[in-house]
């Protein structure tokens, strides 16, 4: 197996809230949309994300009616606590403080309007 590419999809209420924060605060660009559907991508080593809405079509019908839950998106990082700052200054709701765990992880989360969780990473 030879994987060209990482993607994860999370449904979501509001394809655009998730959409315009991880544009806005992460850096990513938008590669194509439709009604309920948007596709985010980095020129870095990130993971791309596909955003579905929730109850869209294109899903089997036993997973329409879900959304992101329980998971967190992590990212590891060098310059953690610039981004910390950084977001915190932005008005982004920080809802794990930077902190230090005892095996060197240096992480803090912030939660998107839809609720999904994005961690930030570095190795101390």
């Amino acid at each position: 197996m030879n994987i060209t590419a990482s993607t994860v999809s999370l449904t979501v209420d509001d394809v655009a809230a998730s959409r315009d924060f991880l544009l806005t605060h992460f850096g990513y660009t938008q590669v194509t949309a439709a009604d309920g559907f948007a596709s985010l991508t980095r020129d870095d080593a990130a993971v791309d994300i596909v955003l579905l809405e929730r109850g869209i079509e294109v899903l089997p019908p036993e997973q329409r009616d879900q959304r992101a839950s329980g998971l967190i998106l992590a990212f590891t990082v060098t310059g953690i606590a610039d981004h910390e700052e950084r977001l915190r200054k932005a008005g982004v709701p920080v809802t794990m403080p930077l902190r230090e765990e005892p095996w060197g992880e240096r992480l803090f989360q912030v939660t998107d309007p839809n609720g999904i969780v994005l961690q930030l990473v570095e190795w101390a």
